[in-house]
């Protein structure tokens, strides 16, 4: 079996690191960003690829920059046939070109739509029905190496990025143990992106800014209600929550509903004060079922509204 070196950061990257190992395959290293402080202590804490790597015994480097011509060369006296990549940062090209039998990223979309940093939650924001998990070479432009191996998956209409995660996770870890299989039994066909259907017109997936993540509360309640289940847990959709006062509050709203309704201002706010707080919006009208008031825990709707006093007299915006 080939010599593998393993590039990851987040949960995301776990199972596909374990599949291999499970697989029986060679993992020379694991490359892991290093430890950073967190919690109230800011006390360092290892990312979960490191966690599994230790707990499997392999060699974890996890080096300041990755051009460090230290790094570079404990990687190349690794002798590595293959790199694995599975989200983590951008390499540099005497990284990628090191192994015999290339490096490749797994990638959480039907490339070539929605390359960049955010491809599920903007999956869910369009409302997609479907999307998929891609491996492909790795080349100078982010996202448009040739593709390796692809498989389409579908969306329920409810589906929230975290299920999603979740999905793609373990899914896009099969796809890189049968890749890294058809790599060393040499029965892959590298395809040019720009060679697919649909390689025009493509959507992307830009990293979010803080403001991104608000509400429009003048568009139609099908669209926000997959803003809110594209950005659910995290990093979540929020509004703001103003007093005739004038007060105004920090909401993030994890999952909703949509309801037909007559025409209201967008923002107005209808709810019973027990059990139902409801928008209006440019048409329709957003159920809240969860939420989570700037300085407190999740809740239900219900018990927010239990030590919430509010009128229809409110909005968001």
């Amino acid at each position: 079996m080939a010599r593998i070196i393993f590039m990851g950061t987040p949960q995301f990257a776990v199972p596909s690191l374990e599949a291999l190992l499970a697989a029986g395959h060679e993992v020379v290293a694991v490359v892991t960003p290093p430890d950073k402080p967190a919690g109230r202590g800011r006390k360092l804490q290892p990312c979960p690829v490191k966690i599994t790597a230790m707990a499997h015994g392999l060699t974890v480097l996890q080096p300041e920059k990755l051009k460090d011509p230290g790094f570079i060369l404990t990687l190349e006296q690794l002798e590595p046939e293959i790199i694995v990549v599975v989200a983590f940062r951008m390499l540099p090209e005497e990284i990628w070109t090191l192994p015999a039998q290339g490096t490749f990223n797994l990638h959480s979309s039907y490339l070539p739509n929605y390359r960049g940093a955010a491809p599920m939650n903007h999956a869910i924001i369009n409302g997609e029905t479907e999307t998929g998990i891609t491996t492909f070479l790795l080349d100078k432009t982010i996202d448009t190496g040739k593709i390796l191996l692809q498989e389409k998956v579908r969306i329920p209409s409810e589906m929230n990025v975290g299920q999603l995660h979740d999905l793609l996770m373990n899914k896009g870890a099969a796809l890189v143990l049968k890749t890294i299989e058809a790599i060393e039994n040499k029965t892959l066909t590298p395809m040019d992106q720009r060679r697919c259907a649909d390689s025009h017109n493509l959507k992307t997936a830009p990293k979010f800014t803080k403001e991104d993540l608000r509400i429009n509360w003048h568009l139609a309640a099908q669209k926000i209600h997959n803003f809110i289940r594209g950005l659910s847990p995290y990093p979540a959709a929020f509004t703001t929550l103003c007093a005739p006062d004038g007060d105004e509050f920090q909401i993030k709203i994890f999952t909703a509903s949509v309801k037909p309704g007559k025409e209201n201002c967008p923002g107005t706010l209808l709810t019973n004060c027990k059990n139902t707080l409801e928008v209006a919006t440019g048409n329709g009208i957003i159920a809240i079922e969860e939420l989570q008031i700037q300085g407190k825990k999740r809740m239900s709707v219900d018990d927010f509204l239990r030590g919430f006093t509010l009128t229809n007299d409110w909005k968001m915006k």
